[in-house]
């Protein structure tokens, strides 16, 4: 905290809350560059809005006078992650869009151990691209779960990454509001859900140790070159990210993200990103659904 500046817990004013569009345009400038992230260009009063409480948190008077460590090169090291922190977006849900796990479980699975029915208990690696909160990559474990039986036996392993620090710590906790659980099917919820009985947590739900162990979460930036992730993944779900991102931006991370498939693993895009599915040249089985050939 800079000493010269004291902490201040009051609100700011008017004036000094204000992230000016000069400022606002360098720091879109800047995620773009380094992420590929594109900030709506209304986005100010939502940037202002989110890196407010970091502002007081570093004890300044002022906007201007944050922003200036930030733009500064020790600043802008110091400050990344909170700042990636507070201005992407992480929207998610538990199951959704469910016709792709329907797909899932009803389609990919099957085929994927028809291919591998060669090997006594396979290993599927099942890759959630942009986690955000980790509840997509709890989705894909639950339903695996349930689908390993003795007549099916099979081993699996879910990845999440994301660029965003705040939601990959929600992630590993696997602690969530009790409401968010409510879009997994009831079957799966009653099984890999815990609830807290504790009447002080009792709208709290944890998902179940079962599950956990077979997910891992790791930061990952999107826009590197190289992702230091295995090449032999059977399932990657890549949805409702790269809407935020510039048109070769996003051709260039679904060619990346492509290569770790193994041959006949399956891309899943969100229903809006689906022709970047076709410009990769993957065969296209389901809606937003593609394998690569």
């Amino acid at each position: 905290m800079p000493a010269s500046i004291p902490h201040r817990a009051w609100p700011l004013s008017a004036e000094e809350g204000q992230l000016d569009l000069v400022s606002f345009q360098r720091i879109a400038d800047l995620v773009l560059a380094q992420t590929g992230i594109k900030l709506p260009a209304d986005g100010r009063l939502m940037v202002e809005s989110r890196l407010r409480r970091r502002v007081r948190e570093r004890g300044y008077a002022r906007f201007a006078d944050y922003c200036a460590e930030l733009f500064s090169a020790e600043g802008l090291q110091a400050e990344w992650r909170y700042l990636i922190d507070g201005v992407t977006t992480n929207t998610t849900d538990f199951f959704r869009e469910p016709a792709h796990f329907e797909y899932l479980g009803q389609v990919i699975i099957p085929a994927l151990l028809e291919g591998r029915r060669g090997e006594p208990r396979p290993l599927l690696k099942f890759w959630s691209a942009a986690s955000s909160n980790g509840a997509e990559a709890y989705s894909i474990a639950m339903l695996l779960s349930d689908l390993t039986t003795p007549r099916a036996p099979f081993r699996f392993a879910v990845l999440g990454t994301d660029i965003c620090t705040a939601v990959l710590e929600q992630a590993r906790r696997a602690i969530y509001p009790a409401r968010a659980l409510d879009s997994v099917p009831s079957s799966l919820r009653t099984r890999h859900v815990f609830y807290h009985s504790h009447p002080a947590a009792f709208d709290e739900a944890r998902i179940a140790p079962a599950v956990r162990e077979h997910v891992q979460f790791e930061e990952l930036n999107l826009m590197d070159d190289t992702y230091p992730f295995d090449r032999d993944v059977d399932v990657i779900f890549l949805r409702n990210v790269l809407i935020y991102f510039e048109k070769a931006n996003q051709r260039a991370v679904v060619q990346r993200l492509c290569s770790h498939l193994r041959p006949g693993g399956f891309l899943l895009l969100g229903h809006a990103e689906s022709m970047l599915g076709n410009a990769a040249r993957l065969h296209q089985v389901a809606p937003a659904v593609f394998r690569k050939v």
